[in-house]
């Protein structure tokens, strides 16, 4: 699952990309800077997706922590970029504190995956 939302995402990212070259051509908007940075998120966000996703089957994760690792990446994969672009069209610069709580999500996926590289190392730590 993790790895199938890294390859969308990374063609989302594409797609934006286009996008955002036909909005240059058509003139920017006031809010381009957050229309880029989810560019940026959708396509950083996608590659980390498929890496994670390949480590979670690497290191044979499962039970809660699997379910930690894929869903708390999958929602802060999309909802922090689309956190973004809702607060550029909506004009609502409040809703960027949403960031923090995708990047929450994001990070409790990663803590996951270091323990699960840490057990997986033969000294007992990531070499």
């Amino acid at each position: 699952m993790l790895t199938v939302s890294g390859f969308v995402g990374l063609a989302v990212q594409m797609l934006w990309g286009m996008g955002n070259v036909a909005g240059h051509i058509v003139g920017v908007p006031p809010y381009w800077g957050q229309i880029v940075g989810a560019h940026a998120h959708f396509g950083v966000l996608g590659i980390l997706a498929v890496v994670t996703g390949l480590a979670v089957d690497q290191y044979g994760t499962s039970g809660t922590r699997r379910t930690v690792a894929v869903w708390g990446f999958v929602v802060g994969q999309w909802l922090l970029p689309a956190t973004l672009v809702a607060q550029a069209v909506l004009g609502l610069p409040q809703l960027g504190m949403l960031a923090f709580v995708w990047g929450i999500c994001l990070l409790a996926s990663m803590v996951v995956m270091a323990m699960e590289a840490w057990a997986d190392s033969p000294s007992g730590y990531a070499a």
